[in-house]
């Protein structure tokens, strides 16, 4: 009897389960045609795969969700209205872009996170950040996500993005980052410090208390030699990137 009822529950459960992915991307692909996008926003879809790398984190409409360093908004453009009804967008650290377009209600329910820190500054190398002193003010998150940003912090402060990130979050909360990539285990130059050995990125995320749950090639990029400085005109656009999802045990 009790493997009969699994058997009839089964259907129903799965199909919940493609409803909810489908009104996410209902969702998304309406976020994305949105009139506040700019057209030069627009037109970097087609490389960024945003409906495609967020249905890979496992992004849900009642999610609360921290973006870190979300820059000049691209992607909370997405996320926010996404979430607007029945979850919240929350960013934090690099966040004046995203504050100007809060402050004109331009992005709705959208929370600034206050960031604590004692120092900011650039490295020993001259080109990576130094934070020191980071705490950022909020939990019970369900993700965290970043696009495109620990390369610019120095190995110790990209320890402490991804120690605030895993003490912030809710048990089982996920983890979804995205880099540039760089050949495995090659030294720092001048045309790949922009560019993270993702082997490493895994190592430094799981150290700081993740369990590594997927990866996707959605970024992959054949003909990027994974040599030249991402900023190139010849690259820019369409750098190999690495998109990795973890998890809070």
């Amino acid at each position: 009897m009790r493997h009969a009822l699994f058997i009839l529950l089964t259907p129903i459960l799965a199909f919940g389960s493609v409803a909810s992915d489908a009104d996410i991307t209902a969702d998304l692909q309406a976020a994305m045609t949105a009139e506040s996008r700019s057209e030069a926003e627009k037109a970097r879809d087609s490389n960024r795969k945003p409906l495609e790398t967020l249905n890979f984190f496992g992004l849900k409409g009642d999610m609360r969700v921290l973006e870190l360093l979300p820059g000049g908004g691209w992607y909370s453009k997405l996320l926010a209205p996404v979430l607007a009804d029945k979850g919240q967008l929350l960013v934090a650290i690099g966040t004046d872009g995203v504050q100007k377009m809060v402050t004109a209600g331009q992005l709705p329910k959208v929370e600034v996170v206050e960031v604590e820190q004692t120092g900011f500054a650039r490295g020993p190398d001259g080109r990576r950040y130094a934070i020191e002193g980071l705490k950022l003010n909020t939990s019970d998150i369900d993700m965290v996500l970043t696009f495109r940003n620990l390369h610019n912090f120095t190995p110790e402060s990209r320890d402490a993005l991804n120690r605030e990130a895993f003490r912030v979050l809710k048990e089982g909360g996920l983890y979804g980052v995205v880099d540039h990539t760089r050949r495995h285990m090659q030294a720092d130059n001048a045309e790949n410090w922009r560019r993270m050995d993702p082997v490493l990125m895994i190592k430094e995320i799981e150290a700081a208390g993740f369990e590594f749950v997927d990866f996707s090639d959605l970024h992959y990029r054949y003909d990027d030699q994974l040599v030249y400085e991402v900023g190139r005109r010849s690259v820019s656009g369409n750098t190999d990137r690495f998109t990795l999802l973890f998890k809070k045990p």
